[in-house]
């Protein structure tokens, strides 16, 4: 689950630069797009902490 997590942040951060820099989205469409990406990017960071290990171990 975690694994999944992270490629998802990870996708979302290249997809974001993707959409901001290459795609030469403009105006809506520009905005939909880092819209889309930033909430997945927020949803598997709240995820990720969500599933944190609480004991004090690091893994």
């Amino acid at each position: 689950m975690r694994a999944l997590l992270w490629l998802l942040l990870a996708a979302s951060v290249v997809a974001n630069v993707f959409i901001s820099t290459f795609a030469g989205w403009t105006g809506g469409l520009q905005v939909a797009g880092s819209v889309c990406t930033g909430t997945v990017l927020l949803g598997s960071a709240a995820g990720l902490w969500l599933t944190r290990p609480r004991d004090g171990a690091r893994s």
